[in-house]
């Protein structure tokens, strides 16, 4: 078979693969359940009170502003819908296939408690319409009677809930035009009350009492999992939706405005829209109709993120609540979903948690908006929408939902965002796997590259130096010695590059290095590693200081270790001259046989006070007796005793300047070098500078008279222990 036809059989099983258990469209999966939700009880008794309190500019103002944030999210999600296959669970599935699994799950996991808790409030909602034409009904048995029926409808199937919901579609629009065909007059223009004085409760109060009306795009979403094409089903029937509602509500105003005096729009003692209707039981039947198809929206969908968190083992129980019949219903999930609406109706007043839910409801929408809008900023290849929306429409939706959340309940949402943080934290714990990538990697190399691009404008500076090294490792095998104590000099903020070079058919050598620097890693040493091809190890090693140079984050100071055998020497010096030639620092451990590091306590720092390469040694010296909490000796070699007083001032100045710590000790030790390093005092680690034109075996010779490790130091210039 050809390539082309390899892939059309495969875009034929995607697409059978989305379509073959999918059964819902545009108008049944999504328009009808979004339109139902947002035409839900407020619309019919707080419209006219928002009407009533801030004017008929303000009304509409606050339901422009409460649609942008909705409308925004609407896009956004249109948008990505458009770019991945969504699974079931909506939003839930959406932040997963974004931000991975914990981000996902961190906000699915509140976003189906208040779908729960809302089916639970319309369910009050509708008890409270009830009662006001059955008063001597006890209101539990109401609640636990609607809660049944929704509870048998949603477990017959989501294909009957649908159908249900086509007759409230019916029963609401029955009552708008019965409100519209009002038989009262319109009163005089003068009297319409453009502007209100907001007695009853500010801007804000009455945008938040409003808002709620507004959260309800979501509906069609969470049924993902059950559209025929939920790539073209949620933005058309969303869209759509927000558009006919946004359409309703603002005609609504301008229709209560212009026929029912202030003072009845004020009073909520009374349904304003009952009172004018041309036919007031319609009315009714809609205040019912509208709580018992939002309670229903969210008793079907509900279960359906649940079973979709399962799926994924993002919750407790996952393979009970992942379970499905043969006609894809999540049975189990419904059926737990229904008994925490009932608890919540029996166990009391949700009016705080009404607030909470409103929380989550807007921290969904706002990841969503910022899912988005991080892919836009990306600008990855993957990210190719057929339906594009600038950028700022992600961003303003983002912004929007966030600034809402406060000026709503501050308080609610400082406790939904760290109810967020703690689901994160813990489904991170559970080291979740996904089969499916996300951007999250993407997203930091993203930041990084901005931020390097915006330190390449700027020159490296001495203030700004930290130990970035660079260690050829001939046999990765053989060398564990070093890194632990190669992790105090670079810890907390330095960072380590490894790489061997591979001679001849050594396939496995960098699985090895790997292993080796693991212990680093999981210290959380920033290590890269690599491996290059080469017949010659310098020649390799060269290669990657040169390759290195030009890169933003490239090492300072070249790392080796000097080994007792000779034969490696040339090998060594040919290497430091040529980091030296490229403004490279040189390290050179010689690490003792038989002491290693000893107690990891004392730094013995020898300086000259007429030496030029000391900057580098001594800021090596401050990270050793840091991250060990040791003792620091600063050293010097008088020739004879009058230059003592010279040097001992001259260490003083050093170490002042230098903002030494309290615990530096000075000595100055009389005689010559050798006579010195057997008189000096005890040190885990001695460190020298190097001098030019380096000699190996006067190097060992040192480190064996000083009967220690010892590390020989070469400045790049670049370095500075005075800043």
């Amino acid at each position: 078979m050809t390539i082309r036809g390899n892939i059309l059989e495969a875009l034929r099983a995607i697409t059978h693969a989305e379509r073959g258990d999918r059964r819902f469209g545009t108008f049944g999966g999504v328009f009808t359940p979004t339109v139902l939700t947002v035409l839900g009880v407020i619309m019919y008794l707080r419209l006219g009170w928002v009407v009533g309190n801030a004017g008929l500019i303000g009304a509409i103002a606050i339901i422009l502003l409460a649609k942008s944030v909705t409308l925004c999210t609407g896009l956004s999600m249109s948008s990505i819908t458009t770019n991945i296959r969504i699974g079931a669970g909506g939003a839930y599935s959406i932040i997963s296939k974004s931000l991975g699994l914990e981000a996902g799950g961190s906000v699915g996991i509140p976003f189906y408690i208040s779908l729960t808790l809302s089916a639970a409030l319309y369910i009050i909602g509708f008890t409270a319409g009830w009662l006001l034409f059955f008063p001597n009904h006890e209101p539990l048995i109401v609640s636990s009677v609607v809660w049944f029926v929704l509870l048998a409808i949603s477990y017959a199937s989501a294909r009957f809930a649908i159908r249900v919901q086509y007759v409230i579609m019916v029963i609401i629009a029955i009552s708008l035009i019965s409100i519209f065909l009002t038989p009262n007059k319109p009163i005089p223009t003068q009297d319409v009350p453009l502007l209100g004085d907001f007695g009853k409760a500010d801007f804000w109060t009455t945008f938040a009492i409003f808002f709620p009306a507004v959260t309800g795009i979501m509906a069609g979403a969470n049924m993902s999992g059950e559209l025929k094409d939920p790539r073209k089903a949620i933005p058309n029937g969303t869209l759509t939706g927000i558009a006919v509602t946004l359409f309703i509500y603002i005609g609504l105003a301008v229709f209560l405005a212009f026929v029912v005096p202030t003072a009845d729009l004020l009073n909520t003692d009374e349904i304003v829209l009952e009172k004018i209707a041309f036919w007031s039981p319609a009315v009714t039947l809609g205040i019912l109709a509208a709580t018992f198809s939002s309670a229903l929206g969210s008793m079907v969908g509900g279960p359906r993120v649940l079973q979709a968190l399962a799926e994924q083992e993002t919750v407790p129980f996952s393979p009970f609540f992942a379970t499905k019949t043969k006609k894809g219903e999540p049975r189990n999930a419904i059926f737990v979903t229904g008994i925490a609406v009932e608890i919540a109706i029996v166990f009391g007043n949700l009016d705080a948690l009404a607030t909470l839910i409103t929380m989550f409801f807007l921290i969904t929408y706002g990841m969503l908006n910022l899912v988005v809008f991080i892919q836009q900023s990306m600008r990855i290849i993957s990210f190719r929408p057929t339906f594009r929306i600038p950028r700022f429409v992600s961003l303003l939706g983002a912004f929007g939902c966030a600034l809402i959340m406060f000026l709503i309940n501050a308080v609610f949402s400082i406790v939904a965002i760290i109810t967020i943080i703690a689901l994160y934290v813990w489904l991170e714990r559970k080291g979740l796997k996904s089969d499916w990538g996300d951007i999250r990697g993407g997203i930091f190399l993203a930041i990084a590259e901005k931020a390097s691009r915006i330190a390449a404008r700027f020159p490296r500076h001495q203030i700004s130096w930290k130990p970035d090294l660079l260690i050829p490792i001939d046999d990765p095998r053989v060398w564990p010695g070093p890194l632990l104590f190669i992790n105090d000099i670079v810890s907390p903020s330095g960072s380590i590059f490894a790489f061997t070079v591979r001679l001849g058919e050594e396939a496995e050598i960098l699985a090895s290095l790997d292993d080796l620097l693991l212990p680093l890693k999981e210290r959380n040493v920033l290590v890269s590693t690599a491996a290059i091809d080469d017949d010659n190890f310098v020649h390799g090693s060269k290669m990657v200081i040169q390759t290195l140079k030009g890169g933003a984050f490239r090492p300072n100071t070249l790392f080796l270790t000097l080994g007792s055998e000779a034969k490696n020497d040339p090998k060594i010096k040919e290497l430091v001259e040529h980091a030296t030639s490229h403004g490279m620092g040189v390290v050179i451990l010689r690490q003792h046989s038989r002491v290693a590091f000893g107690m990891q306590n004392t730094v013995n720092l020898w300086l000259r006070d007429r030496s030029p390469n000391w900057n580098l040694a001594t800021l090596l010296a401050l990270q050793l007796q840091t991250n060990w909490d040791g003792t620091l000796n600063l050293i010097t070699v008088a020739e004879n005793k009058r230059e003592t007083k010279r040097l001992r001032s001259f260490m003083e100045q050093l170490g002042d300047v230098a903002r030494f710590p309290l615990m530096t000790e000075l000595h100055v030790l009389v005689g010559n070098f050798k006579e010195a390093l057997e008189a000096a005092p005890r040190g885990d680690i001695n460190i020298f500078g190097l001098a030019p034109g380096i000699n190996c075996p006067a190097v060992r010779d040192i480190a064996e008279r000083a009967q220690s490790s010892c590390l020989f130091v070469k400045d790049s210039g670049l370095e500075s222990a005075l800043v």
